[in-house]
């Protein structure tokens, strides 16, 4: 009996804030456009965007010390801050645009304004953070940014950090009162329930088996109802795999020549959540340390003030782990079955390159309860044990491929988007920024996939994002204009002040 294949525009795999925002932007660029989603979970954002999943930073490089890298002469590079401060800029354009256009409402639900910090201890450490406010609060993009290092000062900013701290070290801390937290499950929810206003057809509990192109171009998805227990088949003439450390496998299954050499590398996480609600009261920030030697970009330790479910939270992480899964939700074969003749060299030559990190994560494994309350009194001097519970965050998956700069093996820290040559199937892969910069991402996938409709589609875009395919830094009056009117309609105008 020959399968019944059903025919759509565009297929989007996984229900994440990805899948969310690419979808939100097609429907406002090409309403008509028939758009279906899969994901194997009962629901939207269950994965890495979900809240607890995830450090809910909204990341623009105001506290994050591996964005500003000192070079050999002792300046600092503030490029990549540059870089990563923009791409958050056109989240907040488009978030703001969905708000104003009453596609999605009560953004207070999803973000809300909290100060970005960075602190450090120790002579060099300080030195460093000096260096860098002063190389930052010179750009547009950092304004308002204040440094100090006088104790009494510290004091009002991080108390809870400053009570019953002994260390005659020298401390300082930067601060910057226009960051955000994100609940990106939140945001991804509410992306979806705006989808399905649009007739988009989602599905969950649908797991996707396969994907390969059939002889009239289109690609056809293998998908198991898991309800049903049915197998269907579906075609499209563009497909996105946005299944975050579930798209690596499925990339791997298009058979495409840009999925070739190209391996992951999984990294669990834990963060320590507080459940003493006069603790969670007596801290207001983000603030950010510096990562440990040997220790990757995605575990600088970072205490949390988050908003989860209307309610004030504290959290404190990330420690990393392993696991060979892919996913929270994912196998213990995940990692084996990545493995294939095309990158077994690939992934060899980062295992060998990479025995510091593989170092690292053993030892962040064995960490008993009591070595984690040891790393959070650095932060916090009168931690108490039983304040602390653990919860168990997700799953990333680094991306491995081979570059002309550090050859075989590289171990990539970042988001990337791998395309087809035709441009008509894309994944994302790897982890932070990720889903500060969803906006910034899914318009390269456009770029990249849909490039003969740039120009048409161009004003829409502009009406959505005002400073797409321009530089803020260049354009600080537009910068600020934006700033302002982003900060109002998604009403972090009034309580930046209050904070303030």
């Amino acid at each position: 009996m020959s399968k019944i294949q059903k025919e759509t525009d565009v297929i989007l795999i996984g229900a994440g804030v990805m899948s969310a925002t690419l979808g939100s932007l097609l429907k406002e660029l090409a309403p008509e456009w028939e758009i279906k989603v899969f994901e194997k979970l009962a629901n939207a954002g269950e994965e890495s965007s979900n809240e607890w999943n995830n450090a809910g930073t909204g990341h623009s490089a105001l506290c994050e010390l591996n964005y500003t890298s000192e070079k050999s002469d002792g300046a600092i590079d503030i490029s990549k801050a540059i870089k990563v401060n923009e791409q958050f800029q056109l989240s907040r354009q488009f978030w703001s645009y969905l708000v104003n256009s009453n596609l999605i409402r009560n953004p207070q639900d999803f973000i809300m304004p909290i100060p970005h910090m960075s602190l450090v201890q120790g002579e060099e450490n300080v030195s460093f953070l000096k260096k860098r406010f002063k190389a930052l609060s010179n750009n547009p993009l950092f304004q308002g940014m204040e440094f100090s290092d006088d104790p009494v000062e510290l004091k009002e900013w991080i108390p809870l950090i400053m009570e019953g701290r002994t260390s005659s070290e020298p401390i300082a801390a930067t601060k910057i009162d226009s960051g955000t937290d994100v609940n990106f499950g939140a945001l991804t929810r509410m992306l979806f329930d705006h989808l399905k206003s649009k007739n988009v057809e989602i599905n969950y509990q649908h797991s996707v088996k396969d994907i390969k192109r059939t002889s009239d171009g289109l690609w056809e998805v293998k998908v198991h109802d898991i309800d049903s227990s049915k197998i269907e088949y579906h075609t499209a003439k563009f497909v996105f795999i946005g299944g975050g450390g579930g798209s690596l496998p499925l990339l791997q299954k298009t058979g495409i020549p840009e999925s070739k050499h190209i391996g992951g590398f999984p990294v669990s996480g834990l963060f320590m959540v507080c459940n003493n609600p006069e603790v969670v009261e007596q801290h207001h920030g983000k603030v950010y340390g510096k990562a440990k030697v040997g220790a990757p970009p995605m575990s600088v330790p970072h205490l949390d003030t988050r908003y989860i479910d209307n309610k004030k939270t504290l959290l404190f992480g990330p420690f990393a782990g392993f696991s060979p899964k892919f996913l929270k939700t994912g196998s213990n074969f995940d990692l084996l079955g990545s493995v294939k003749p095309n990158n077994v060299i690939t992934m060899l030559a980062a295992g060998a390159k990479e025995m510091p990190l593989t170092k690292y994560l053993i030892q962040q494994v064995m960490l008993s309860h009591e070595k984690r309350m040891e790393e959070l009194r650095e932060f916090i001097p009168n931690a108490k044990k039983e304040d602390w519970d653990i919860v168990v965050a997700g799953q990333r998956v680094q991306v491995i491929k081979d570059t002309e700069a550090s050859g075989k093996g590289t171990l990539q820290f970042g988001t990337e988007v791998v395309s087809s040559g035709d441009g008509s199937i894309a994944a994302l892969l790897g982890a932070s920024p990720g889903a500060s910069t969803a906006v910034h991402v899914m318009l390269e996938v456009l770029e990249k996939c849909f490039p003969q409709h740039m120009m048409e589609w161009g004003l829409k875009i502009k009406e959505m994002i005002p400073s797409y395919g321009m530089s803020l830094v260049e354009n600080p009056e537009l910068l600020q204009e934006i700033q302002t009117s982003t900060a109002q309609t998604l009403g972090l105008a009034e309580k930046e002040l209050a904070y303030s």
